[in-house]
């Protein structure tokens, strides 16, 4: 499995942004594709899941303001962040948890998103 995480960059508190996770390989052994997150000093945290049956799950400093979905046709997980605040800003990963997997065990590369004051 590899993962295509794109869809950062620089936005002011109150915007918003999408983050796009493209999939490709064995799309099929796929479980659920999730958006972590890791803060400069910080450890990484959960943000989003979603399964491959549609089932979502947040954490709950995103409730509310970020919405994960998937495109089934395109292989595409998207995560719409809005009403971003300085405390959003961080590395944004994708990774791939496989059926039968007891975690993510596919990351892609971080994506960038700094939210300015």
């Amino acid at each position: 499995v590899q993962l295509q995480a794109s869809g950062g960059g620089l936005v002011q508190a109150g915007g918003s942004l999408r983050l796009s996770c493209a999939a490709s390989g064995s799309i099929d052994s796929i479980y659920a594709i999730g958006w972590y997150r890791q803060a400069p000093g910080k450890q990484r945290d959960l943000v989003a899941t979603i399964t491959r049956s549609g089932r979502t799950n947040y954490a709950d400093s995103v409730k509310g303001r970020f919405t994960i979905s998937r495109d089934n046709a395109k292989n595409i997980v998207s995560l719409q962040m809005s009403s971003l605040s300085p405390e959003d800003t961080a590395v944004y990963y994708c990774a791939a948890r496989r059926i039968f997997a007891a975690a993510y065990d596919f990351w892609g590369q971080g994506t960038h998103v700094t939210v300015s004051s």
